[in-house]
């Protein structure tokens, strides 16, 4: 049994409901599409002793294909939940039991023809590829980001260039920084915050960045310390 969010069917691509029932008929899941979140694009959560299902949240600004792949990919890790947690001390996340769970779903996919060669290409490497443990496999990205909407002013994080101001859906602010593999160091416009943003988020591009806040000065535990230092001193 399994209970879907309503909107859920009308955004899968068209071939792909009947296969995505079936799996989830294998076990208790409840899937509830979410607003866009800026670290994941879906999650997984095993029954416990408060929820007797699996719980899938996915981000509902996803194209047909990508909500399709994070179905499947979160999927897995409860496939790989219910038939490794006797047998396995620790679950890795990402590990061996989860690969396997994942390209056993997939390959009905692949092989099915429902979707565009680039995406079916992109998955069958990942399958093929033994380093590949993760669905934020770049190859796979990339194909799914052409299914976008087009957005006018609207880049990946890697096309920007170094010191490019951006905001992202939640409406923050950012300043890019240097790489580090898949992510870039950001810096928030407001606060100074630095964040690690994945290169292949879609943002908007500010020409104009906002005018930066006033600094408010020191904080009452920033102060609190000068006071403790000054009281040692004499």
């Amino acid at each position: 049994m399994s209970i879907q969010d309503s909107r859920l069917a009308g955004l899968l691509p068209d071939g792909t409901a009947d296969y995505l029932a079936t799996l989830l008929a294998r076990q208790p899941v409840v899937i509830r599409l979410t607003p866009p979140r800026r670290t994941k694009l879906g999650d997984h959560r095993p029954p416990s002793l408060k929820q007797a299902a699996h719980r899938i949240s996915v981000n509902d600004d996803l194209n047909p294909y990508a909500l399709l792949t994070t179905l499947l990919h979160e999927i897995a890790h409860a496939t790989a939940w219910e038939k490794y947690r006797q047998r396995v001390r620790r679950l890795k996340p990402h590990g061996s039991e989860w690969k396997e769970e994942f390209e056993t779903i997939l390959r009905p996919v692949v092989a099915g023809g429902t979707l565009p060669a680039d995406i079916a290409f992109a998955l069958a490497a990942f399958m093929q590829s033994p380093a590949a443990t993760t669905c934020t496999d770049r190859g796979i990205m990339l194909a799914l980001a052409r299914y976008d909407t087009p957005r006018p002013g609207f880049l990946l994080v890697e096309e920007l260039p170094i010191g490019a101001v951006f905001r992202i859906g939640s409406g923050k602010v950012f300043c890019k920084g240097q790489p580090l593999r898949s992510r870039h160091h950001c810096t928030e416009w407001s606060t100074g915050r630095i964040y690690r943003v994945h290169g292949l988020s879609r943002v908007e591009r500010l020409e104009e960045p906002p005018e930066k806040p006033e600094s408010p000065g020191l904080s009452f535990n920033a102060f609190a310390s000068v006071q403790r230092f000054v009281r040692q001193l004499f």
